[in-house]
């Protein structure tokens, strides 16, 4: 999983407003950085934290007018970033958010909420899932892409599904007034592009979830975009939907990355309302699987998901990074016929997009990947120490 500038970062980056963070060994701790002109620059001295950032009036502007300490390039950076063959003596590329709280939306896709639905009937049986989804489409189709969740329309076929015994708490999120907002993972909890990703060794049915995320102030604005990998154990969630924090929240299972890209004149939230995200998980074993997810088909616009998430009624002083959920349902068969697909030790998935990068991950179990023990009274003490607090 080799890191380069030109596999890694927006195709047309020099443009960019790249937002990120690093481990600076030689201080201890991580340090808030952009890019420019091929050289990553520290920014800590103005922006301690990459929430400072987002709380300015201009951010993108903000962060290119931030006098910055350089560190390296950006190539070195990212060869270094991989956790497989890390040199810990030297900077390597961080999740792009501290002090946000990790929040992502679910069956935000009409093909994905089937999915979803499809998990609940199976109980978590990826042998009966087959079956279930030639049922279920039978009695509603896989095209809901049309249908505005809260509408007359939605709710009226909401009791057409009711009367048929095919309801389901996945589609009431899916087709109700009221999104699924949920914790992804603690604060600072989630993993950069070249860290190793999470599986809780209690599943065998589970996969990627390629999605934008969003990075929102305190004042619910939304100021910029980044890519997210919310790792999904399908068996899990599917026995109960009361399991989703035992099927969503694990050791390195939120990756965000590579870096956040700042809203200004070159990329604006209509160019996330039309990202186009790749996918593609390569295997240890020459499996390779390729995925998408438009977000052109997104069932709720993201305005309207960031609205849900924050508000008079919840506020997060330290504003939030939002996954958006994912259009990516695989059921290509994998170790046998009617099986699915799912994950093997060792997979390097990528999740990309041109406007936003590439985002890479080695699997593994939870316990196999590096623990999380740098929380945030670590790094209070840390910016102290350095008297950027």
């Amino acid at each position: 999983m080799q890191l380069t500038p030109h596999n890694t970062l927006p195709a047309d980056a020099d443009q960019a407003a790249l937002l990120g963070r690093i481990w600076r060994p030689e201080v201890r701790g991580p340090s808030v950085v952009t890019v420019r002109h091929g050289q990553v620059l520290d920014i800590s001295a103005r922006y301690p934290t990459t929430r400072d950032v987002f709380e300015a009036d201009d951010p993108a502007a903000a962060l290119r007018s931030a006098p910055g300490e350089p560190v390296c390039s950006v190539e070195s950076l990212l060869s270094n970033s991989s956790a497989a063959t890390r040199n810990t003596a030297l900077p390597w590329l961080l999740a792009p958010c501290d002090l946000q709280a990790i929040k992502a939306a679910g069956v935000t896709f009409a093909t994905s909420m089937l999915e979803r639905v499809i998990e609940e009937k199976a109980r978590g049986n990826p042998a009966a899932a087959a079956a279930i989804r030639t049922e279920i489409q039978a009695l509603i189709g896989d095209d809901l892409s049309k249908l505005k969740p809260g509408s007359e329309q939605a709710m009226a076929l909401k009791q057409v599904l009711i009367a048929q015994g095919a309801w389901s708490q996945y589609l009431e999120v899916g087709i109700g007034p009221d999104a699924e907002i949920f914790t992804k993972a603690p604060v600072l909890a989630a993993v950069g592009c070249g860290d190793d990703a999470g599986l809780h060794p209690a599943s065998h049915w589970n996969n990627p979830e390629p999605e934008v995320v969003l990075a929102i102030n305190s004042r619910s604005e939304v100021v910029g975009a980044t890519l997210g990998n919310d790792v999904n154990l399908r068996d899990v969630e599917g026995r109960s939907a009361l399991l989703l924090g035992k099927a969503k929240d694990n050791n390195a299972s939120a990756s965000i990355g590579p870096f956040i890209r700042l809203f200004d004149g070159h990329f604006t939230l209509n160019d996330v309302r039309n990202a186009e995200l790749t996918l593609r998980v390569e295997g240890t074993d020459g499996f390779v699987m390729d995925g998408y997810s438009s977000m052109a088909r997104i069932s709720r616009d993201p305005l309207d998901l960031s609205a849900q998430l924050m508000g008079p009624h919840h506020q997060y002083p330290d504003g939030a990074m939002l996954f958006l959920g994912t259009l990516f349902a695989p059921v290509q068969d994998r170790d046998a016929p009617g099986s699915g697909f799912t994950h093997h030790l060792g997979d390097v998935v990528a999740i990309s997009s041109p406007r936003l990068g590439s985002l890479r991950n080695r699997m593994l179990h939870t316990h196999q990947c590096a623990p999380w023990t740098f929380g945030a009274s670590h790094l209070m003490r840390n910016l102290a120490q350095r008297g950027l607090l």
